[in-house]
């Protein structure tokens, strides 16, 4: 008797706990939001996403969890409406144990593997994410996956209007090879021209993919007198000057620290191999990781810094596309060559699009409005960002500052000439202090 009451006491006792267990809460950080961030990028990093396309693939998972998290938290505002063809919610049903934070990351790293390439190895990491979450709550797992659910497949018709597809289909680049001012395949992939028709697809905020469209370059002249000779000529003195110095040179650890090239052929003897990285609007993404985990900002906060950037981002990268394909551009490193020396090569390599205006200049201008408006002016953070691929935590006493040395490495990096530099970074804040006053993500 004393045994079977015993064995009772223990089952009772099991059952208690295996119950307690369940009921647990699924707490959800800013850290969880940023594990999840990082893998993403790994997986994006890999699957080698052009700079354009991997702005598209930022934006949509971030308002996927920001709506939640606005349909949920009374402090933010939905978008609904204040995005271009960005309709309300449809009414859903808020379930008994919604955790609307597990949610809003549940919906982030479903809307992810919808956009990314390879699927599988992020399907293996949601797998074991949701085993932890379902082993601690299942009923508080359930909830809030069926919600989720439904936020990503309205996000999902929404974003499958935005021209992403249509563009897959629409023709080539055609090079002008009768017309010397205009872009040509550089070595030593000689690639053809990037998303040439990325300024059809639509934009968040931007009425138009021209709405900043920025004074045209320098009239083309090879005329020693001519304000563009001068600025090709100062290209070539300023990277001839740094391979004097060597690769400690400060303007040489600039252009390298900004490289942000996701594809760099590389030629060994008769071998061709790449090299991958982060594109330059992942640059700033974990900027804005960095900025939220060293003001401590929560969760929420987090996927707001998140998807306000994002969206300045991709924003950005339509207007700055539009602008390269009308004024078409040649590269420096072509008319170097050409004029002033055949074995020149510049610092960086030449990414595979027209010259002007410069991506990472206007990326940038667009990211540190955006930021500075988020966490303030003089905000001083360490960028540990290329840390992955060898380089040196760089530090900034502003988003400004950072944005402004990003604009002036493309100089440094001999792929861009002073004009695209300057004219890029104001075309990004535009660009950025558009979304600061069209948006309204906090209410006051």
């Amino acid at each position: 008797m004393k045994r079977h009451t015993l064995f009772i006491l223990l089952a009772t006792l099991m059952l208690s706990v295996s119950c307690s267990k369940k009921e647990e809460q699924i707490d959800i950080t800013t850290s969880d939001f940023h594990d999840v961030l990082d893998e993403i990028i790994d997986i994006m990093v890999h699957d080698i996403f052009s700079p354009p396309v991997a702005s598209r693939v930022f934006a949509y998972p971030d308002i996927a969890a920001y709506e939640i998290i606005a349909e949920n938290n009374s402090a933010y505002s939905s978008l609904s409406g204040q995005i271009q063809h960005f309709g309300k919610l449809p009414e859903i049903q808020k379930p008994e144990n919604l955790n609307y934070r597990l949610a809003a990351l549940m919906a982030y790293l479903d809307m992810s593997k919808r956009l990314i390439f390879s699927e599988e190895p992020l399907q293996v990491y949601q797998d074991s994410l949701y085993m932890v979450w379902q082993d601690k709550n299942s009923k508080q797992f359930e909830d809030s996956k069926v919600y989720a659910d439904q936020v990503v497949d309205f996000i999902v018709e929404w974003m499958n209007k935005d021209n992403y597809l249509q563009t897959r289909t629409m023709p080539k680049f055609r090079v002008a090879t009768d017309d010397e001012s205009r872009w040509q395949p550089t070595p030593p992939a000689y690639m053809d021209g990037l998303e040439p028709n990325w300024n059809k697809i639509r934009p968040f905020v931007l009425d138009s993919a021209s709405q900043f469209k920025p004074v045209p370059p320098p009239e083309f002249s090879m005329d020693e007198n001519s304000r563009f000779y001068k600025e090709l000529k100062e290209v070539y003195d300023i990277t001839n000057t740094m391979v004097e110095v060597g690769d400690e040179a400060e303007e040489v650890q600039i252009a390298k620290f900004w490289d942000c090239n996701p594809y760099v052929s590389v030629n060994r003897g008769h071998f061709m191999f790449a090299t991958k990285k982060i594109t330059p609007g992942a640059h700033w993404i974990l900027i804005t990781k960095i900025a939220s985990e060293s003001s401590n900002a929560d969760f929420d906060k987090t996927v707001y810094a998140h998807t306000k950037t994002a969206i300045a981002i991709a924003d950005a990268f339509i207007s700055c596309w539009d602008e390269k394909y009308r004024s078409n551009l040649v590269r420096p490193e072509t008319l170097i060559n050409k004029y002033f020396d055949d074995e020149w090569k510049p610092t960086l390599q030449t990414p595979p699009f027209p010259e002007y205006t410069s991506g990472h200049s206007v990326v940038s201008g667009a990211a540190a409005t955006v930021l500075t408006d988020i966490f303030g002016d003089d905000f001083y953070f360490l960028d540990d960002s290329e840390l992955r691929y060898g380089l040196p935590i760089r530090t900034y006493q502003s988003f400004n500052q950072a944005a402004q040395e990003a604009a002036i490495s493309r100089m440094y990096g001999g792929i861009h000439y002073r004009a695209a530099v300057e004219e890029g970074i104001g075309q990004g804040k535009q660009v950025g202090k558009l979304v600061n006053d069209k948006l309204r993500f906090v209410n006051i």
